[in-house]
């Protein structure tokens, strides 16, 4: 067919000891937005990181345009016309946008022609209503703005067929709607577009057709118009998913972490957390609701006894553990789930057992005479696999092997298992799928009822308004307010994590130059 531009047929591709894609097909429609579904683990990176020529196919044929085409590299695809946007954007900080958008471009040659460039991204910034000044550095720009850049990127080196990884998973909702608005210009131009994403409400809003996969194998491609969210998540994890979970009336009891005009430094010795102040309940999940880069990891940090801070004040359960280290704070009753699974949660090349006992390896009975008694230690990690449902290749494989969500599983069944009296969650649910979210959110909303602290830090504002009680939100290591759940709106709390309070103050900021 002439308006098929990209045909994916029956695409297989092997890792060692497992089949990432078995005989996929997909076809890609010119002037359509094209979403692939599927849990984590289900295929999809993979299939995409053939077309953009990361990875070759084992098996099947690529066409693009209705030719037979060998995508052997990212500069073959590009060649092509695609172009791919990642979740974590490849942008180098210290660099301005333009020399961002030509860096490894080979046709660029030695001469670089800076008022012809920028003339040139200023026109595709301007097409596309952008606003980005090609002078600007990386690092002076929002996440947002950052997201932008990479579409000027690929779209400055000509790519009719945009890949788009996860591109909400860091933005408010209101930079989400100037994106999905830059999405359909795009598409009525005659580009097409593949879209990447666990959030089923975004996925029928953008979508005109839907492909799913499950386990490496191809399940269907269905009209978005046809189908229900409820519908999709059964497509995708073969089971009903629940989208709205019950939550029983709030408890709130005790103050359990109070945090005082705190202030820390990040990485860069710039001050990150600026007099911030916060309280806990037991009995209560707080939501703390904002952009990437406000804070919210130093903060958590902070808490944990993994960063020191430079003044301000940290009570957990009435004592003071400010600048405590993090094996006193864990002593204390407070168990941390880090954003970052595999750098800071997982030693991701030691098996489960080991991994499931890094918080008790120094108590009986798994400590015995300054040895570590493994029968036990294996007792142990089978009872948390088993309540948890953690599925793992064997108990001594090591984690990097296991699914997003089995790992994530496995570090909260480790967490939870302490029976702290604060549990902060970081991005819990960051990278999972319907099915592992649903088993996650219910283990927070589990730990609320047993009269646990929870501290909940995330950027998806659904998952902080279905199971939070209290929703605070950071902009710039400050507290900007805190609602009660049955006050909050959900346009005012994206409107905050923006550090702002009106929409017009929003709809001015977009366009403004740095």
């Amino acid at each position: 067919m002439d308006d098929i531009v990209v045909s994916l047929k029956n695409i297989t591709k092997r890792f060692p000891g497992i089949v990432a894609n078995d005989r996929v097909n997909f076809e890609l429609r010119r002037g359509e937005v094209h979403t692939l579904l599927g849990e984590n683990g289900a295929g999809k990176s993979t299939l995409m990181n053939i077309l953009d020529g990361i990875y070759q196919p084992d098996e099947g044929e690529i066409y693009i345009n209705g030719k037979l085409v060998e995508i052997k590299n990212p500069s073959d695809a590009m060649r092509l016309g695609i172009g791919m946007i990642h979740q974590h954007f490849m942008l180098v900080e210290t660099l301005t946008v333009l020399e961002n958008v030509i860096l490894g471009l080979a046709e660029q040659g030695l001469y670089i022609n800076k008022k012809e460039i920028s003339k040139r991204i200023e026109e595709v910034s301007d097409r596309y209503n952008l606003c980005i000044n090609p002078s600007t550095k990386i690092w002076q720009l929002s996440v947002g703005e950052q997201q932008r850049v990479e579409i000027i990127k690929t779209l400055f080196r000509g790519a009719q067929i945009l890949i788009l990884d996860e591109p909400t998973a860091v933005l408010t909702p209101q930079e989400v709607e100037v994106s999905f608005e830059i999405y359909k210009q795009m598409i009525e131009e005659g580009k097409s577009i593949i879209f990447i994403s666990h959030k089923l409400n975004e996925v029928m809003d953008i979508s005109d057709r839907i492909t799913v996969l499950r386990k490496g194998k191809y399940i269907g491609t269905v009209d978005t118009d046809k189908i229900t969210e409820k519908e999709l998540a059964t497509m995708m994890v073969g089971r009903e998913v629940l989208f709205r979970l019950e939550r029983k009336p709030h408890e709130r009891k005790d103050k359990v972490l109070q945090v005082s005009n705190l202030k820390a430094l990040d990485d860069k010795g710039l001050l990150a957390l600026n007099g911030l102040n916060l309280e806990v309940f037991s009995g209560e999940i707080y939501g703390l609701a904002g952009v990437a880069g406000n804070g919210q990891k130093i903060l958590s940090e902070a808490i944990a006894g993994l960063r020191k801070v430079i003044d301000g004040k940290i009570t957990i359960a009435g004592k003071d553990l400010t600048n405590a280290s993090a094996s006193e704070i864990f002593a204390h009753g407070v168990s941390y789930i880090p954003p970052d699974r595999l750098k800071m949660g997982l030693v991701p090349n030691l098996s489960s057992v080991d991994n499931a006992i890094l918080r008790r390896y120094y108590k009986p009975p798994i400590y015995n005479r300054h040895l570590i008694n493994y029968s036990e230690a294996e007792r142990y990690a089978k009872k948390l696999i088993e309540e948890y449902d953690i599925m793992v290749p064997r108990e001594d494989a090591p984690v990097k092997l296991l699914s997003g969500g089995n790992m994530q599983k496995l570090l909260l069944a480790r967490e939870i298992s302490e029976q702290p009296k604060l549990l902060i969650a970081v991005h819990p649910t960051r990278g999972l799928d319907v099915g592992a979210t649903e088993f996650v959110r219910r283990e927070l909303l589990k730990q609320r009822d047993n009269g646990v602290a929870v501290l909940l830090i995330s950027e998806d504002l659904d998952e902080i308004f279905m199971i939070s009680d209290r929703i605070g939100v950071i902009y710039e290591g400050q507290i900007l307010d805190t609602f009660d759940i049955k006050e909050a709106k959900i346009e005012k709390v994206g409107l905050l994590m923006a550090g702002m309070k009106s929409e017009r103050e929003f709809s001015e900021q977009v366009c403004s130059t740095v």
